[in-house]
C-alpha cells in the first residue's frame, strides 16, 4: 500500500509513537526505516514486532539524509518543520514518490514571530517540488495534547494543580481546538491509505470542536477536584507586565508572544481530512481525562 519501504522521522516522539501503533495495528508488512537521534529511546521500535531499520543520525546532515533515502518510496516527516527543506531535497534527489510532512497551524498566527518562518518554508517546498514527480502532502495539527509529555495541556494541568488564583487574558474567551496525539497518529496512517495522486496538498488536523480556553481550564480544575479562582487581565496589561519582565531580566524571560496568543482564536476546520480519509478526532473532554489521570498517577 505504501510501497516497498517507508522512511519516518520523529517516530519516537509524541504523535510519532501513535503512528507506529497504527502501523502495528494494521500489521504493516514492509520495512520501516526510522531516523532517530543517538540519545533517543528505541525500545518501542525494538519491541513493536515490525520490520524496522533504525538509522542514528542528525537531520541537518545532508549526506546522512541522502544515504537514508536510498530505496525509499514514501517519507513521513513528523519531526520539526525546520528540517522539512532538507528532507524534501533528499527525497527529490533520490526519486522518492511521496512525502507527508507534519507542520503546524501556527503558520496562521498573527502574533507568532515564527509564523513568518513557517510560511517561508512552505513557499520553498512548493518551489522545490515544482516540475518533479514527488507528491507532497502537508498536515497541520493544532495544539497537541494527550500525554504528560506534551508541551501544552500538561503545563495547564500543573499550573491549575498548584495555583489557587489562575490568571487569564480577556476572561479566557479565546477559542482553541486542541488535537489529541492519538488522533494524529491515526491521521498520519489514514492519509497514506489513499493514493498519492488523490490526496490533497494540505490538511488541517484539529480537535473535535472549538472550545473556550476558560472552559478547558475549568474542566481541568474540576477533574483535579480544585476550586480555582480565575482572575482576568486585559491583554494590554498582560503584555505590559511581560515586557517589563523582559526588560528587568535582560531578555531572559520573554513571555510577550505567549501572552498575546492567549487572546487569539486558534480554530481550524478539519473538514477536508474528514472527507478525504475519514479523520474523526475524539471529544476534548474525553481526551484530556486520560492526561489528567496520568498526571494524578504520577503524583501518587
Amino acid at each position: 500500500m505504501f510501497g516497498r519501504m517507508i522512511l519516518v522521522t520523529g517516530i519516537t516522539g509524541h504523535s510519532g509513537r501513535y503512528f507506529l501503533q497504527e502501523l502495528k495495528n494494521s500489521k504493516y508488512e514492509n520495512t520501516i526505516r526510522c531516523i532517530v537521534r543517538e540519545t533517543s529511546k528505541i525500545d518501542i521500535l525494538q519491541n513493536c514486532g515490525l520490520k524496522v531499520e533504525t538509522c542514528f543520525g542528525d537531520l541537518n546532515d545532508e549526506a546522512f539524509l541522502d544515504k537514508c533515502m536510498k530505496g525509499i518510496d514514501t517519507v513521513v516527516h513528523i519531526a520539526s518543520i525546520r528540517y522539512s527543506k532538507k528532507i524534501i531535497k533528499a527525497a527529490i534527489d533520490n526519486q522518492v514518490k511521496r512525502a507527508v510532512c507534519v507542520h503546524t497551524t501556527g503558520i496562521y498566527s498573527k502574533f507568532k514571530a515564527a509564523s513568518e518562518e513557517y510560511k517561508a518554508i512552505d513557499r520553498t517546498l512548493k518551489e522545490m517540488i515544482e516540475g518533479t514527480d514527488i507528491q507532497l502532502t502537508i498536515l497541520q495539527p493544532t495544539m497537541i495534547y494527550g500525554d504528560m509529555c506534551d508541551h501544552n495541556m500538561s503545563r495547564f494541568i500543573k499550573m491549575v494543580d498548584k495555583l489557587k488564583l489562575f490568571p487569564v487574558i480577556n476572561h479566557g474567551s479565546c477559542m482553541i481546538q486542541p488535537v489529541n496525539a492519538r488522533d494524529l497518529g491515526k491521521a498520519y496512517y489514514q492519509v497514506l491509505t489513499i493514493p498519492a495522486d488523490k490526496a490533497g496538498t494540505l490538511y488541517n488536523l484539529s480537535g473535535d470542536k472549538p472550545i473556550q480556553l476558560i472552559e478547558v481550564l475549568r474542566i481541568i480544575s474540576n477533574t483535579l477536584g480544585k476550586r480555582t479562582i480565575f482572575i482576568s487581565f486585559p491583554l494590554w496589561l498582560g503584555v505590559l507586565l511581560a515586557r517589563t519582565a523582559k526588560i528587568l531580566t535582560l531578555g531572559k524571560i520573554d513571555y510577550i508572544e505567549k501572552i498575546q496568543r492567549m487572546s487569539e482564536d486558534r480554530c481550524f476546520s478539519h473538514e477536508d481530512a474528514e472527507k478525504d480519509f475519514g479523520y474523526k478526532p475524539c471529544f476534548f473532554s474525553e481526551g484530556i481525562l486520560a492526561e489528567i489521570n496520568e498526571y494524578i498517577s504520577q503524583k501518587s
